[in-house]
């Protein structure tokens, strides 16, 4: 090989460029495809021609599907945010009206003579009895208290007494 000053000098044209990040990657272009000669060079130019076209096509084809599928999502969120506002709305119609039933069940313990009472919240859960007595005045859940069986109010005292300091499910079976 023979070195001319001009091939020296594009030599380290080319050995300082590639040294430059930002002219490097400029520099270093991907080899074209090659095109094979004879009857295949017409589909390959025809592949080759059509390439970006179909890459395009696809990646629109992929955003439509896309777009679908987000707008199902949304419409998904949308009825489950529909039903929750629904159950919402249920869960508090039927708070309230327990806390009515409540109210008008412990009225009615509150006017019962203490006997009858007893009798009653003896037959009831111990939750549920304990839960009465404890939304009536002292005066009257002592009178209750002194009606039933020792056993049973005392349970119910304990119950009482420690309900702050329970969980939910905890002292029921299952």
């Amino acid at each position: 090989m023979i070195r001319t000053p001009s091939s020296s000098i594009f030599a380290l044209f080319l050995l300082a460029c590639s040294s430059l990040p930002c002219l490097a990657q400029s520099a270093v272009l991907p080899p074209a495809p090659r095109v094979p000669d004879g009857p295949d060079a017409n589909a390959a130019q025809y592949c080759q021609g059509i390439a970006n076209a179909t890459a395009d096509a696809r990646y629109a084809r992929q955003m439509a599907a896309l777009a679908a599928v987000e707008k199902e999502i949304e419409d998904r969120i949308a009825k489950l945010e529909a039903k929750r506002a629904e159950y919402e709305k249920w869960l508090n119609r039927r708070e309230a009206f327990l806390k009515k039933a409540d109210e008008a069940l412990v009225a009615v313990f509150a006017q019962m003579r203490p006997d009858a009472a007893a009798a009653q919240l003896t037959a009831m859960s111990e939750d549920v009895a304990a839960a009465v007595l404890t939304r009536l005045t002292p005066r009257t859940a002592s009178a209750i208290l002194n009606e039933m069986d020792p056993n049973r109010a005392a349970a119910l005292a304990t119950t009482i007494a420690g309900m702050s300091r329970r969980s939910p499910n905890e002292g029921k079976p299952g």
